[in-house]
């Protein structure tokens, strides 16, 4: 699933293609993907209106036009946003078509059929997508110790369970904590509740920095993105632990372990990431 670095990077792709052009005419090869409102008045509504930028929210994105009426996209497991010319052949699976006041076409297409479309009108609350339900986001001045441990430190849920909590942190997935726990050198089935200070301190700081620098390293071109319909994420090369287990650790040498935390995957280094809790001392500054 994409997580908070690719749904940024989809967004300062798509934008400066899209800004300023007008929805002519949509084709629905799938009424489904539409959420709300039903699929004629979808296209009814939003036909002629002009796209004005795109916001991230999480792992949403939010499609603004010139009336205020907004389009929310979730893109779930599959999804994905291409920008093309209008001769461009659809992939199997493209559900929706845009057709563009330039003669370019917005194509959303999905393998699995799980993302969706919901139509806001200007000043209408979202009480459908899910999104007022999320968290901060990792780079909003308000993420802080003290938030993250109010929220978390009583937790006695692993510390990789809660950092996929996304009405904690917004945007972060399987992939991304692994990197933050290793980053920040915490055991991934740690209780939340027997982090010590260091160790929040540690994570406040490492989660905007790791993907700060995901979302750069998944920097790309227009061009490199169609080509690649959407799929070469860039920053493959430079994930340390995940989907590296039983690989040497890049840091130490000792070889990553693989192991399953509430039903998710997990990749870490048994020495960067030692389980102190199995250690004969007493954790203190809690």
């Amino acid at each position: 699933m994409p997580e908070l670095p690719e749904i940024e990077t989809i967004k300062r792709v798509i934008e400066p293609q899209i800004k300023g052009l007008a929805i002519q005419q949509i084709t629905v090869n799938r009424p489904e993907v539409i959420a709300r409102p039903a699929a004629d008045e979808f296209c009814r509504q939003i036909t002629a209106q002009i796209f004005t930028e795109i916001r991230r929210r999480g792992k949403f994105l939010i499609l603004c036009m010139d009336s205020g009426d907004r389009l929310v996209l979730h893109l779930r497991m599959t999804g994905c946003l291409l920008m093309t010319p209008a001769d461009y052949p659809e992939e199997k699976h493209t559900h929706l078509v845009f057709h563009l006041s330039d003669g370019r076409e917005l194509h959303f297409s999905d393998t699995r059929r799980f993302g969706r479309f919901w139509l806001l009108r200007q000043g209408e609350a979202d009480t459908y997508s899910g999104m007022e339900k999320l968290g901060k986001e990792p780079f909003d001045p308000q993420f802080s110790v003290e938030y993250l441990r109010t929220c978390l430190g009583k937790r006695k849920k692993a510390i990789k369970e809660c950092l996929l909590d996304q009405s904690v942190i917004a945007g972060i997935g399987n992939i991304y904590s692994d990197e933050i726990l290793f980053a920040a050198r915490i055991y991934p089935a740690r209780p939340a509740n027997t982090l010590t200070t260091e160790e929040w301190n540690r994570l406040v700081s490492v989660i905007p920095e790791r993907l700060a620098f995901f979302i750069e390293k998944n920097k790309t071109t227009p061009e490199e993105y169609l080509a690649t319909k959407g799929q070469d994420y860039r920053n493959t090369p430079f994930l340390q632990v995940y989907g590296h287990g039983s690989e040497p650790c890049p840091v130490c040498g000792e070889i990553l372990c693989r192991t399953v935390i509430g039903g998710r995957s997990s990749v870490y280094c048994p020495v960067c990431q030692k389980n102190v809790l199995s250690s004969p001392w007493t954790l203190s500054g809690n």
